[in-house]
């Protein structure tokens, strides 16, 4: 087995061997930590949950905690664990990839913490286990990266988006939509509200795309309203002066602690997105 190998598919210390810090560091690990986990992103990953196993090697700075036997100077095995159990906790995930980031995220957070190894493997999808392995350090501080736009700060001027639902019937002047200084949401209820004979899951993924077509035919009439479907999409066409208009699958069914409401009942989910986007909630009503 070549050095290469023994590194990517051996025990992970050996990737930490083969790294060449000039002074080898102390190293922390979980290993083996296995969790149900909700992630994938094929339609039959969705809504089933499978085992994930999680192998974690952290490299920490040097301290004098063997000296004087004093916890309080190391960093807790804690950390690791935290820094998973926070990275499943924020949304339904799709790639094991961003589990991994967001892992190495929470443990280089301490600043104490110099490099993590993470190796994430699915344990149910085949025979055997396939994962992903991934090696990040901490950056000095005057390192430029690309990052996620800052929020805006709460006392900024319309800092908090409106969250405006459409009641069906309601016609609203576009021209008006789009004058609005402070950021605006649209959320449009299902272009055709009948379920007919369908129930459960199916029936919820049929509201969603339901409202997802009443968004694009609404958006699609004026170059000012934008159609946003992830957190990423909604907070761009926010930042840039576009009223957003709501497209809720893939937030929806990415929610993990705060389960969405039905899109049968798209005022509730309305209701629902304002709370997550810390916004406040409207609803327009047809003209009497």
């Amino acid at each position: 087995m070549t050095n290469e190998t023994a590194q990517a598919l051996g025990p992970l210390e050996f990737r930490t061997h083969g790294q060449g810090a000039a002074t080898p560091l102390d190293r922390i690990s979980v290993r083996d930590y296995v969790r149900t986990v909700d992630i994938g992103a094929f339609g039959k990953e969705r809504g089933v949950t499978q085992r994930v196993r999680f192998n974690v090697v952290l490299e920490v700075v040097a301290h004098a905690a063997a000296e004087n036997d004093d916890v309080d100077q190391v960093i807790s095995y804690d950390t690791i664990v935290e820094a998973i159990h926070a990275a499943l906790a924020v949304e339904r995930l799709n790639l094991l990839e961003t589990l991994a980031e967001r892992i190495a995220a929470g443990c280089l957070a301490d600043a104490r913490a110099l490099r993590v190894f993470i190796r994430v493997e699915k344990l149910d999808r085949i025979p055997g286990a396939l994962g992903v392995e991934i090696m990040r350090q901490r950056r000095p501080a005057d390192t430029p990266r690309l990052g996620p736009v800052p929020a805006p700060r709460p006392d900024a001027p319309g800092a908090r988006p409106l969250v405006l639902f459409l009641a069906a019937g309601a016609m609203p002047d576009r021209d008006q939509l789009a004058a609005m200084v402070r950021p605006l949401v649209v959320v449009l209820p299902p272009l055709d509200p009948s379920l007919r004979d369908v129930t459960g899951e199916a029936a919820r993924r049929i509201s969603l795309l339901s409202m997802e077509q009443a968004a694009w035919r609404f958006a699609g009439a004026d170059d000012r309203l934008v159609v946003a479907g992830s957190r990423t999409e909604l907070d761009w066409a926010l930042r840039e002066g576009f009223v957003a208009v709501w497209a809720p699958s893939k937030i929806v069914l990415d929610a993990v602690d705060d389960p969405a409401p039905d899109g049968a009942d798209p005022a509730a989910l309305a209701t629902w997105l304002a709370r997550h986007l810390d916004g406040e909630y409207a609803t327009a009503l047809p003209a009497a």
